[in-house]
């Protein structure tokens, strides 16, 4: 497994995480779909973070797919920091990376996810406009 690491220049967004009891599992680490809902979560905090009110009124954002790589476990006691930034676009579509690491800085989990912009109204599709391209990359 290759780790996942952003481009040089790339704009890259951090979110601390702190794991709840109620993440974890019978195994005594935290559960693989909560890495999965940490990772929706940053890609929604990434965005409202960034794009403009009226922009976010508009249009929305529609995961099509993820592929998660999981390599160390995050034991109770441990925080984690998520990392996440943007690929290139492709029409109405941007792949995204995220990588959430323990503590000691060991890659936990990974991500890399292809979103497609939709726009709120119509429910359809909608070509990424090249603004939006420069505001997260």
């Amino acid at each position: 497994m290759q780790l996942l690491t952003p481009p040089e220049g790339r704009q890259v967004f951090p979110l601390p995480i702190t794991p709840k009891p109620s993440d974890f599992d019978e195994n005594g680490h935290v559960n693989n779909v909560v890495y999965l809902g940490w990772v929706q979560d940053i890609a929604i905090a990434h965005w409202k973070s960034r794009a403009p009110a009226d922009a976010q009124a508009q249009w929305a954002w529609i995961v099509l797919r993820h592929e998660v790589d999981y390599r160390r476990p995050l034991l109770p006691g441990e925080a984690a920091t998520a990392r996440t930034w943007v690929g290139e676009r492709r029409g109405p579509r941007f792949d995204r990376y995220v990588r959430i690491d323990g503590p000691d800085g060991e890659m936990c989990a990974q991500c890399h996810s292809e979103w497609v912009l939709i726009d709120i109204k119509t429910r359809r599709p909608t070509r990424v406009p090249e603004w939006m391209e420069t505001m997260f990359s």
